[in-house]
């Protein structure tokens, strides 16, 4: 089974390379987020013509998150066990559904915005949420193969970000996330590593300063997973070459191969 996650920083604006993508690279299971469009926009007719079912959380211009199978789609959750709110509002970032037997989530964790901000303190409150689900999840079915992905908006360590002195007193790279980002671990799950392609581990580039040619970028983009879908991983590795070109996200697609009964 093929299983890939993709912030597409709205479907609209990506929809043809999506479908591009789903014909040449044939997963099974798509994590999309960053929709930036309600439920009843999103673009369900070309998608299905490939093969895919589709459920979707969104609701308006900012963040939503999607699940696309070809394997099926079952037992659909939208949002996390006691997920904060913003500003008073429940943001789309999280879905989760039973696909060929593998439960696959995909998550947009908040970004933080800066360390003082109360999207910070928002962020943690989310993570918290998020690790709470996970623990429930393993569980209900501790056998069942799990996996968190998405993009997660955190660095988990200094050598994923081309810079680290570039990121003092920025988010994403600071101690309260990265031990967030540990607390959903300990929950029971463990990290699928990415091979590194041109030895470069990097998820997401900047649009500005031509950071992608220059190789400014951050691995913000994981895999997180229970010890029966780790085990069963044959590959797993960063789609650099789909970040090229005109019209490309910010963020390259992570796929990952499991060899599943």
């Amino acid at each position: 089974m093929r299983i890939a996650t993709w912030n597409v920083n709205s479907i609209g604006a990506r929809l043809e390379r999506v479908l591009a993508w789903l014909e040449l690279n044939k997963p099974d299971v798509l994590a999309l987020q960053e929709l930036k469009c309600t439920d009843d926009a999103f673009p369900l007719m070309p998608i299905q013509a490939l093969g895919y079912e589709v459920a979707t959380l969104g609701t308006g211009r900012w963040n939503g998150v999607a699940l696309l199978s070809r394997v099926g789609i079952e037992d659909v959750t939208r949002g996390l066990i006691g997920q904060p709110q913003y500003e008073e509002a429940d943001e789309p970032r999280a879905i989760g559904a039973t696909c060929g037997g593998v439960r696959v989530w995909s998550v947009y964790v908040p970004n933080g915005r800066e360390p003082d901000h109360p999207h910070y303190s928002y962020k943690l409150e989310w993570f918290a949420a998020l690790k709470a689900t996970a623990a429930a999840e393993l569980a209900q079915s501790p056998e069942r193969p799990l996996t968190i992905i998405g993009d997660y908006n955190v660095a988990p360590t200094d050598a994923d970000v081309w810079d680290i002195a570039k990121f003092e007193n920025s988010t994403h790279v600071t101690p309260g996330e990265r031990q967030a980002l540990a607390d959903v671990l300990s929950a029971g799950l463990v990290e699928v590593m990415p091979r590194a392609l041109k030895g470069e581990p990097f998820t997401f580039w900047d649009y500005r300063q031509a950071s992608f040619g220059r190789g400014w970028g951050m691995r913000i983009d994981l895999i997180y997973a229970n010890q029966a879908f780790a085990d069963a991983v044959s590959d797993a590795y960063i789609d650099r070459e789909e970040r090229k070109g005109k019209g490309a996200s910010d963020h390259a697609p992570v796929v990952v191969d499991v060899d599943l009964p």
